[in-house]
């Protein structure tokens, strides 16, 4: 077996920058809703931002990728992202806090077809091991954004969201020191690999891509809204303080860090598509469970269930998406790592509407509905004929 690439910690060090800044956002809302007197739509409408440049911009530079690559894009997304986030606390206007949530997902969307693109040119024979590590990155930044933004927001003071910016440049530089290196060893590594395989033809299968978009798109759903609302539900329907609504957002993005890597070390033995069926059918329940508890502890208890079944397909998702699109790994890596945190975003601003009409409570009734019908695209997905069902 190949010897795992310690580089790919830094990607996954990458990944952490991005995502810890786009996670701060909605440990922020409640302090925008009582500065900015913002609604619950509102809220879900700065989430929207978040997402809409990135939604548009991910699918686009991973096609370009695969064409003509620009690795320069990787340190480049951690410092838009970071710099975001460090301007938010120097002004209350709410188009301005609007403009530097879409350029927050921006800088994630411009660093993870080129990161993971990258990644998986260093992974060899690992790859559910390797994208599970690299997520494991942007599940770690989900968990202590949240966490360092409210403590910021809340505790401390609100300007030191500036140290996001700072940390996310330093992490930059380094990264983009190592690419030189990086390429080198990846174009040797595709050299070898032809060699050792030279009868092999890759293929893009678009229809099989088409019915996992479903199951992304699910998931993007869940991921978005337990992102955007679980500290308005913990502070409305639970009555806690906003520091207990972002501590929830931090146990539950701990807890999807640690299973997104085991996640994809299962998957490379029990197979992609068998831990994708099991786990969005589980998500049935668990979101059920979620957003029908009024008791405090019955919900900090089913972030379990639903924190596994989040994030323990994620890199089946998205080493299957690079399967499918064989010729354009790039691009699935955009549609799989980008849009299934970013695209449910899109329906953020429907919730917040919802949920200003009928309660937090009814509005988020959605993510089990959803989660039915990520669930039974699941079975649609074809094993891949080039990847065995399980490994030994």
């Amino acid at each position: 077996m190949q010897r795992f690439d310690p580089r790919i910690y830094l990607f996954a060090g990458g990944h952490f920058a991005t995502d810890w800044a786009q996670s701060a956002i909605p440990a922020l809302l409640p302090y925008f809703i009582s500065v900015c007197n913002l609604s619950y739509q509102d809220a879900g409408t700065l989430i929207f931002g978040n997402i809409l440049l990135a939604s548009i911009c991910q699918p686009i530079l991973g096609y370009y990728a695969d064409k003509v690559s620009k690795p320069w894009l990787a340190p480049i997304g951690p410092v838009i992202s970071g710099l975001s986030i460090a301007i938010m606390p120097f002004t209350t206007n709410f188009w301005v806090i609007f403009l530097c949530s879409m350029f927050s997902g921006l800088g994630s969307a411009l660093y993870h077809p080129e990161a993971a693109r990258m990644v998986n040119g260093l992974a060899g024979d690992q790859k559910g091991k390797a994208l599970g590590t690299f997520s494991v990155g942007g599940n770690a930044g989900f968990a202590i954004g949240p966490m360092f933004a409210g403590f910021c927001a809340y505790i401390f003071d609100v300007h030191g969201l500036v140290f996001f910016g700072i940390f996310n440049c330093l992490l930059a530089l380094v990264l983009y020191r190592q690419l030189p290196g990086i390429q080198a060893d990846i174009r040797h590594e595709q050299i070898a690999e032809a060699k050792a395989h030279p009868d092999r033809v890759l293929t893009n299968d678009w229809v099989a891509f088409g019915k996992l978009t479903f199951v992304i798109l699910g998931r993007s759903v869940g991921f978005s809204i337990c992102n955007a609302f679980i500290p308005l539900y913990w502070i409305n329907v639970l009555h806690t303080s906003p520091e207990q609504g972002s501590f929830a957002l931090t146990v539950l993005f701990t807890m999807g860090a640690f299973i997104t890597y085991f996640g994809g070390i299962i998957s490379d033995r029990l197979g992609f598509v068998r831990v994708i069926r099991i786990a969005f059918t589980l998500m049935v329940p668990a979101m059920f469970l979620l957003t029908n508890s009024t008791n405090y502890v019955l919900s900090m208890l089913s972030l379990v269930p639903v924190a596994i079944t989040l994030f323990a397909p994620y890199s089946s998702i998205v080493v299957l998406g690079q399967t499918y699109l064989g010729k354009n790994i790039a691009f699935a890596s955009g549609v799989t790592l980008g849009l299934a945190v970013t695209a449910g975003g899109l329906f953020s601003p429907l919730v917040g509407r919802a949920a200003d009409i009928w309660g937090l409570p009814t509005a988020l009734q959605s993510l089990w509905i959803i989660a039915i019908i990520a669930a039974l695209a699941s079975f649609t997905l074809p094993q891949p004929q080039n990847m065995p069902a399980k490994k030994n």
